[in-house]
């Protein structure tokens, strides 16, 4: 037992490269991923610009844009990179350095105080969480409850995060994060990763592994009250698992 719903629902975001298909499906907000890094200089930075400037103007003001920087950046470009987003109205930039770097995100709440910075995904147990709980230079933690130390340490995680008022946003992992999310007040709503190639379709999270895997219905979900995480595993697929033969 991991408590009772908090409310009804959860509200979803989309990662996927159609952030405008993910609002007419209902979804809250839309992820993307970062296309240039540092080594592509100025060209790259104003190409990522363009990108995240172009779908602003596909889906208005009244829907939540992030990037998804994936650990590529450092603290000079993340900085020039948030300046340059500023009239776009990104609700976050996610992961722009490797997690440990507890000094550069101190940096960058320094330099950019107005922008979300957010992190976690590649960070693991409450130790490293800790850290960067208490430095206060993260706005949203994204831990990974299959990657974290599972259910019980992210329950510790998001227990030291609630004392310090931070929000806990958990990345991808879909029904192990709903269920965690649902019980969660300081979880405001959720991560739906589109597996889907052009994002036109929104299928389950772990494909075929699952017969009942949960999917968004209008942008959210409503976890079942089935025992356990409520799945159940397709035998059938157990076959795409090929053997390794040499």
């Amino acid at each position: 037992m991991i408590g009772g719903s908090t409310r009804n629902e959860i509200e979803l975001y989309c990662t996927g490269i159609r952030p405008d298909l993910a609002q007419q499906a209902g979804f809250i907000g839309g992820k993307m991923p970062l296309p240039h890094g540092p080594s592509d200089r100025l060209e790259g930075l104003n190409a990522n610009v363009k990108q995240f400037r172009d779908m602003r103007e596909r889906v208005g003001q009244n829907f939540l844009l992030m990037a998804d920087c994936w650990m590529a950046l450092d603290v000079p470009y993340a900085v020039d990179l948030a300046y340059a987003l500023q009239e776009v109205g990104m609700y976050w930039l996610e992961e722009v350095l490797l997690p440990d770097d507890f000094d550069g995100h101190k940096l960058l709440k320094e330099r950019v105080p107005w922008m979300r910075w957010t992190t976690g995904e590649h960070e693991y147990t409450r130790y490293g969480f800790r850290k960067l709980i208490e430095s206060r230079a993260i706005d949203i933690l994204q831990p990974d409850v299959m990657w974290c130390g599972g259910l019980t340490e992210l329950l510790r995680i998001s227990a030291m995060a609630a004392a310090y008022d931070i929000p806990v946003v958990p990345h991808g992992s879909g029904a192990y994060s709903y269920h965690f999310v649902i019980t969660q007040p300081h979880c405001p709503f959720c991560e739906y990763l589109n597996t889907s190639a052009d994002c036109t379709e929104f299928p389950p999270v772990f494909g075929e592994m699952f017969i009942n895997e949960q999917v968004p219905i209008n942008g959210r979900i409503r976890p079942t009250d089935e025992p356990g995480w409520g799945l159940k595993l397709n035998r059938e697929s157990l076959n795409l698992v090929r053997p390794h033969t040499t």
